[in-house]
């Protein structure tokens, strides 16, 4: 009888315990692998792949596929589209929310607007990246593009993988007809990065790009992958003084120095801090810097200066192009940075104290209550860590178990 309030206690705090240690695990998804069990969508599941879909999604933490089968993929490809213009299609199909089976006929009033990849890669103007999903009578789901004149092109066939809340994969009859991502895209070597640049705040970074001739080199990465990292207009012109002490050699270095070849998204420099080469980079040990993260924050640290990730004017594998808030200064080029400290306050001369002063400070010295502390700790009311709980919790199982 004695021991039934702590077997309460235990009873209560285990599913506690249960929280703590499984609050870390994370899932992680693999379309690839996932549609990789089911035949019939290999065509899907390839095109997947090719138009680097497939780590986009997998990158993702909420996420609903709408895949298609084959014969579906077929009409699709008739259409003889560019690779580029194909990832625009297959990203309307990929909503940026979940939807699982169950979800898709509790939709409010019926229906709901959510939006897609294509929505958030910002090639889609207006809401036309939007997917209508409708309950239909008899049970039956509608599926239909925003552009396309309320129409519902596809219904819900069947449900093939659900994670909830991290990924649904449903099948769909039919194409999401869309005239805006059927649109002729451009590939990576079509798209002009200085125009790019010049209407989202970097102008004064992409005129020194074309006046040097550094443009070129960051167009001719384009296909193999590029991200860019462009100081914004404010920062350029404060730092236009030391620019042009430069020699033209060295401005094209520094100018290069803003670009590596290879594609990497936010979260890829998030998770894989490191060094990292740039287009400068000649050698071992040569025009580099290091990528650390702070949270949210990722930081560009060269031996010279720091600069910060402020915001992102595109990011369409393979290009990728980031707002920073500092020209990176290489350490080839410029001295590194100098720390300088606080100076030491000056000692105060030393004054005798009197009796009044001592009886003063006497009054206000803090009460001592380190024994009603101490007292405290010994009756278990002291602070308790949260691996001291956890060591509780288990050692009051064991000592039950073991009664």
């Amino acid at each position: 009888m004695a021991n039934r309030p702590l077997l309460t206690t235990t009873l209560l705090l285990f599913p506690l315990l249960v929280l703590l240690l499984s609050s870390t695990a994370s899932h992680a998804h693999n379309i690839t692998r996932i549609l990789a069990k089911h035949p019939e969508f290999s065509t899907f599941n390839h095109y997947l792949t090719v138009t680097h879909l497939a780590a986009e999604i997998n990158r993702r933490q909420t996420i609903t596929v709408l895949a298609l089968d084959n014969s579906a993929m077929s009409s699709l490809l008739s259409k003889q589209l560019s690779v580029y213009t194909l990832r625009n299609v297959l990203s309307l199909h990929v909503l940026t929310d979940y939807f699982g089976s169950k979800k898709l006929h509790q939709v409010t009033n019926g229906t709901a607007l959510t939006s897609s990849m294509f929505q958030a890669t910002g090639s889609a103007p207006g809401s036309s990246g939007y997917v209508n999903i409708t309950d239909l009578k008899g049970g039956k789901v509608g599926f239909g593009a925003e552009d396309n004149d309320g129409k519902l092109d596809a219904t819900y066939v069947k449900s093939v993988a659900e994670f909830p809340y991290n990924i649904s994969v449903l099948q769909i009859s039919h194409v999401l007809n869309s005239d805006e991502a059927e649109a002729p895209t451009p590939g990576p070597s079509g798209l002009n990065l200085t125009a790019i640049m010049a209407k989202q705040g970097c102008k004064a970074f992409a005129d020194l790009l074309i006046a040097t001739g550094a443009h070129t080199t960051f167009e001719e990465n384009l296909d193999g992958g590029l991200t860019v990292f462009c100081p914004t207009d404010a920062v350029v012109n404060d730092f236009m003084p030391k620019y042009k002490n430069l020699t033209e050699a060295h401005k094209v270095s520094l100018l290069l120095y803003h670009g590596t070849p290879v594609y990497q998204s936010l979260q890829t420099l998030k998770s894989s801090n490191g060094v990292m080469n740039t287009l400068a980079t000649d050698g071992a040990s040569k025009y580099d810097f290091t990528v650390q993260n702070d949270g949210e924050i990722v930081t560009l640290k060269t031996k010279a200066t720091t600069a910060k990730i402020t915001g992102t004017l595109k990011d369409e594998e393979p290009l990728v192009i980031y707002k920073i808030n500092k020209v990176l200064l290489p350490i080839e080029l410029f001295k590194p940075e100098v720390e300088t400290e606080a100076p030491a306050p000056s000692p105060t001369p030393h004054k005798r104290k009197t009796k009044k002063d001592k009886d003063e400070a006497e009054a206000d010295a803090p009460v001592d209550d380190s024994e009603d502390q101490t007292a405290d700790n010994e009756n278990g009311v002291g602070r308790i860590s949260g691996g001291h709980l956890i060591w509780m919790v288990l050692s009051s199982c064991m000592g039950i178990f073991f009664m």
